[in-house]
């Protein structure tokens, strides 16, 4: 039964290639270009399509919406990196302004601003009561934004979120705690987190005030706080060593003070003396 279908199904495909092989014998060569003319037009034809279908998914590169990425690089006008003396001259005040906090094994400075009180800042009132900048042998590392209670009075957590959040993008919310330090003392001081801005290299961290009512953003480099931070625990642990011999030389300092007051006094009384 299956030879049989085989043969059916065979003669018509042997009667077809016949028919074909006569066709193409008998064709002069004028015709065969005729026929081969119209195969290179149909050739183009079944191509178009794949091309058609190609371009109209090709992308303009110029429609495409560019993402903006937050920039965490910078407080203001202020940059993490940027030196003293360029932060001082934004700020409106001199180099020399600036606190010397540790000298070794590294320079740690403050520098104290307030935008209300300084001639750099905006003639309006200005949200923020005050920045300390802290560097890092001369480098900016972290500010501590302390911002004006009169000027956030009133608002919310999400307030404040939602205002920040247009600068920096889209905020998390840690249960975390972070560092409100001076660079006087070992880090120990601590509020909570309401919410925090940060990629691999900056930091931005939003708390409510434990002493006031008011908030207050905590910025910072990661790679600079933390040299920073490694340089003040040793300078500090540097200090307790050197404590007692610091103490002695200070009251030696002290005693040779005393002795060069009172043989003034001395003197002075002597040549005065009447028995």
């Amino acid at each position: 039964m299956i030879s049989a279908r085989i043969l059916l199904v065979s003669i018509p495909y042997a009667v077809l290639s016949m028919a074909t092989l006569t066709c193409a014998q008998d064709v002069r060569p004028s015709a065969a270009g005729a026929v081969a003319q119209p195969l290179q037009v149909i050739q183009q034809l079944e191509l178009q399509p794949r091309s058609l279908f190609s371009s109209s998914f090709h992308t303009n590169p110029a429609s495409v919406p560019s993402v903006v990425t937050p920039d965490l690089s910078r407080y203001r006008e202020f940059r993490f990196g940027m030196d003293l003396r360029a932060i001082a001259k934004q700020a409106g005040q001199e180099p020399s302004e600036a606190r010397v906090i540790h000298q070794r094994p590294a320079v740690i400075q403050e520098l104290q601003w307030r935008p209300q009180f300084s001639l750099a800042s905006s003639p309006q009132a200005d949200s923020v009561e005050e920045v300390l900048f802290s560097f890092y042998n001369g480098q900016l590392f972290r500010m501590v934004v302390n911002y004006d209670r009169n000027r956030t009075e009133g608002l919310t957590d999400e307030d404040m979120i939602e205002a920040i959040s247009t600068k920096y993008g889209a905020a998390t919310r840690p249960a975390a705690t972070i560092i409100v330090f001076s660079s006087f003392q070992v880090y120990n001081d601590t509020e909570k987190v309401i919410a925090r801005w940060e990629n691999s290299h900056y930091s931005f961290n939003l708390f409510r005030s434990s002493y006031q009512p008011t908030f207050g953003m905590i910025a910072f480099s990661k790679p600079l706080d933390a040299l920073a931070r490694a340089a003040v625990v040793e300078a500090i642990q540097l200090d307790e060593q050197e404590a007692p011999q610091r103490e002695m030389e200070l009251q030696k300092q002290q005693d040779e003070k005393d002795r060069a007051a009172q043989q003034k006094t001395r003197l002075v009384n002597k040549a005065s003396f009447r028995p």
